[in-house]
């Protein structure tokens, strides 16, 4: 048991030491997780998009007039 609490004081060092590794840890879960968040966006705009060039949406195409009420598309 002695041993053990030697090796999380880490020489008096522990707190800082432990610290970093949590510090670290919870900016990698945070990326994961954020990356995971940003991936399924792309992925429902691209599912947009594809939809768009089948021609599923109501999207004004480039030279077109837009209908009555319609924004210009982009």
């Amino acid at each position: 048991m002695e041993k053990l609490q030697e090796f999380v004081s880490m020489g008096g060092y522990g707190a800082y030491i432990w610290g970093a590794y949590g510090l670290c840890a919870i900016v990698m879960i945070l990326l994961v997780l954020t990356t995971m968040r940003r991936l399924r966006a792309n992925e429902r705009t691209l599912a947009t998009l594809k939809d768009l060039r089948r021609g599923g949406g109501s999207e004004v195409k480039r030279g077109e007039q837009p209908a009555e009420g319609q924004k210009d598309a982009p």
